[in-house]
């Protein structure tokens, strides 16, 4: 599986590599925005089938409030459902089910 993830104003480039498998189908990009007041320091997203959450996207990195980055998701699977986690500074965390990541083009962070 391969992740690929990129935060906007000057930070890091984000990648992660396992098991190299051929891809399936295209990978699934589509922009990622943080409408809060609070910075989001996890991010993970898992196909609805899988029962565990898969590694944050993130890494040692933070989504700052009011700001937004591309994710590309190149994980040779052929779903475009995913359940998200995303797990802010403040503690929170949300919890969205079933999201088609494929016809929305981007998702929004609420609070």
């Amino acid at each position: 599986m391969r992740i690929q993830f990129w935060l906007q104003g000057g930070l890091a480039l984000f990648a992660v590599s396992v098991s190299a498998a051929p891809a399936l189908a295209e990978d699934l990009t589509f922009k990622l925005l943080n409408s809060t007041s609070v910075a989001v320091t996890e991010f993970y997203l898992s196909p609805t089938n899988v029962n565990d959450w898969e590694e944050n996207l993130l890494g040692d990195d933070t989504l700052s409030a009011g700001t937004s980055t591309s994710v590309t998701v190149a994980d040779g699977r052929k779903t475009c459902t995913y359940d998200i986690k995303s797990v802010f500074k403040d503690g929170d965390v949300v919890e969205d089910r079933g999201v088609n990541l494929c016809e929305l083009g981007s998702y929004t962070l609420h609070q």
